[in-house]
């Protein structure tokens, strides 16, 4: 084998379009003659349990990412090669498939907390005394960090000023193409087999009937979904209107799960916008989708600047604030018995699905922090282990946001529950579809039922505190007395 092959390592980075690792090392292989070697390595360490107990990564991630891995494989083979499948620690699998493969480079797209980074460092270190390149490559947002108009450590610390900076003189760069076709693997390569649930130590999740959308993973998929919500279906110009509902597949365009996978490149999300507003229309929706990939971006930056901080107690300002671990209350959050239907449609979707709209998850997170007063960090361990589309730094970057210690200057931001489900969900049928207790409810009535009386309750054929819980707190009273704990 030739000593100028080349280890392109996947990682968050499920995909073959504007995937510069591959392109780089296709590049390479056409020109020198090397071998390209496709891997991924399922860590173990990502199916371990968090601080607080939880799975780390749960069964709907697990399964969401089996399926992209997969479906990478078969990408990859469509391009007349294969993917490498390990089970086993990244710091060992790595060093010894180098020197087995006699690779001279390894390729990898960068990642920037704090886990990731120390496996990169402790493998740089590693390597090094194999003599084997180690390099970095930048893929996962839009904005390349070398087109930002500030260095990282002079990133504003609002996200609607690095916004405005951003925007004043857009650079997106063009997507990388998906390479025509890539050495075949040698003969004698145990490619290995991608592990199971039991074999990663994970129950494979029951199927939903209530799920309005089955996610599945892979590029393929991630494809199919853009179609559908860009052009087959046209929600795209109706998206600054809709993407606040929670009950509907098409409320929202759900990228997240491929995007947090590597499965779908913003870029090309964005060369579609921009195809999609040539074709058919511009308009604020088209503009607000790219708005939302913009956040996205500003919270991967946020933990590029501020490394540890995002995961502290005291979060990014590095404030003291008295939080609960009040297990009995945060049990009943998990379980979305709060007695508030808007929490708890939410909270039971999550359990039930891996995914939660974001206005739901503001809302949810919202109540846990300031009218339960409870440890933001349980919560947002509680999201990294369920959520479907979990990204370590949108979601503890939003978890900071919502707690009120991270990128938003106001001290005590407060989620109204009865207002925020009369605004998003004014007929009441999202909570009614997952809490089909309060089915017969009035729509009028149906987001605050502690209010019916007995006969209510008996026509209505729901027994408060039996079918479903009277409010663990009172809304207001809470929301002030910790907002006055807080504060003091």
């Amino acid at each position: 084998m030739s000593s100028q092959n080349i280890l392109v390592w996947f990682r968050n980075d499920l995909r073959s379009h504007d995937c510069e690792t591959l392109y780089r090392a296709s590049q390479e292989a056409k020109q020198t003659g090397a071998n390209v070697f496709p891997l991924y390595c399922f860590d173990p360490a990502h199916f371990k349990e968090t601080a607080f107990g939880f799975a780390k990564t749960g069964a709907f991630r697990t399964k969401f990412l089996i399926e992209s891995v997969a479906a990478l494989r078969d990408s990859l083979r469509s391009l007349n090669s294969d993917l490498i499948v390990r089970f086993g620690n990244p710091d060992q699998v790595l060093p010894e498939l180098a020197q087995q493969l006699e690779v001279s480079s390894i390729y990898y797209h960068a990642e920037v907390t704090t886990e990731e980074k120390n496996l990169e460092k402790k493998l740089r270190a590693i390597l090094k005394t194999q003599k084997i390149s180690f390099k970095s490559f930048w893929g996962s947002t839009l904005i390349h960090r070398d087109d930002l108009p500030c260095k990282i450590e002079n990133l504003p610390e609002l996200f609607t000023h690095f916004r405005k900076q951003v925007e004043a003189n857009l650079t997106v760069r063009k997507p990388f193409s998906t390479p025509e076709r890539l050495p075949a693997l040698p003969e004698n390569i145990d490619i290995g087999e991608i592990p199971n649930f039991n074999q990663l130590g994970v129950c494979e999740p029951e199927p939903c009937d209530r799920a309005v959308l089955q996610f599945k993973g892979g590029e393929a998929e991630a494809f199919q979904r853009l179609k559908h919500y860009f052009w087959d279906s046209d929600r795209l110009q109706v998206y600054k209107e809709t993407r606040n509902g929670m009950l509907y597949a098409d409320d929202s365009s759900k990228f997240s799960p491929w995007l947090s996978l590597g499965c779908l490149s913003p870029r090309y999300v964005y060369e579609q916008v921009q195809a999609y507003e040539g074709d058919r229309v511009a308009n604020d929706s088209t503009y607000w989708l790219i708005f939302e990939l913009l956040w996205r971006d500003y919270f991967r930056f946020v933990a590029a600047k501020h490394g540890d901080k995002l995961f502290y107690r005291s979060g990014l300002r590095q404030l003291d604030l008295p939080w609960k671990q009040d297990w009995k209350r945060f049990e009943i959050w998990q379980a979305g018995n709060t007695g508030y239907p808007l929490v708890d449609a939410n909270m039971r979707e999550l359990a039930a699905t891996g995914f939660m709209s974001n206005r739901g998850r503001q809302n949810v997170a919202s109540f846990l922090t300031k009218n339960l007063g409870i440890d933001w960090r349980m919560g947002a361990e509680w999201f990294e282990s369920l959520l479907i589309d979990y990204d370590p730094c949108s979601n503890w970057g939003n978890w900071n946001y919502t707690a009120g210690i991270g990128n938003d200057g106001r001290d005590f931001r407060f989620f109204n529950i009865n207002k925020q489900a009369n605004d998003y969900d004014p007929q009441g049928k999202y909570v009614k579809h997952w809490l089909p207790e309060l089915a017969e409810i009035p729509a009028g009535k149906v987001h605050q039922p502690w209010q019916l009386l007995p006969v209510e309750q008996k026509r209505f054929n729901v027994r408060l505190g039996v079918d479903y819980p009277n409010p663990i707190v009172d809304l207001f009273a809470s929301a002030k007395a910790i907002e006055r704990l807080m504060k003091s």
